[in-house]
């Protein structure tokens, strides 16, 4: 069983920084952040395994950074050029192991937090 608890979310103007910590209660299993807008489906935003290799999905490449500190089995998420399309409802999530999938997929994982809310205003 991996529980997680999302923490750092709040509003911000278009175009400032973010960032939002997940923590787990198990290291060394792929952690991952979805989120998810009303009315929208749940969309993967980045994950990484347990070598702390990451992945992103396109929409947020090269804005986004996930990182993890294995001490406080903490990930990351440092959101910078926000936008108004990314105000949702982020959720961090977990797999039982340390591999990732090649594509960030949410049947992959099996734990999920409640979520941050991130409002960007413009």
């Amino acid at each position: 069983q991996v529980q997680l608890v999302e923490s750092g979310g709040g509003s911000v103007q278009a175009g400032g920084s973010l960032r939002i910590t997940c923590t787990s209660t198990r290291e060394n299993v792929c952690l991952a952040w979805f989120r998810q807008a009303p009315g929208k489906e749940r969309e993967p935003v980045a994950e990484i395994d347990g070598t702390n290799y990451p992945i992103y999905d396109d929409a947020v490449k090269g804005r986004f950074t996930i990182s993890k500190y294995g001490p406080k089995r903490e990930i990351y998420l440092y959101m910078t050029n926000l936008k108004p399309d990314d105000t949702a409802l982020y959720l961090c999530a977990a797999r039982s192991v340390g591999t990732c999938p090649a594509k960030i997929d949410a049947w992959f994982f099996d734990y999920w937090g409640q979520g941050t809310q991130v409002t960007v205003s413009s």
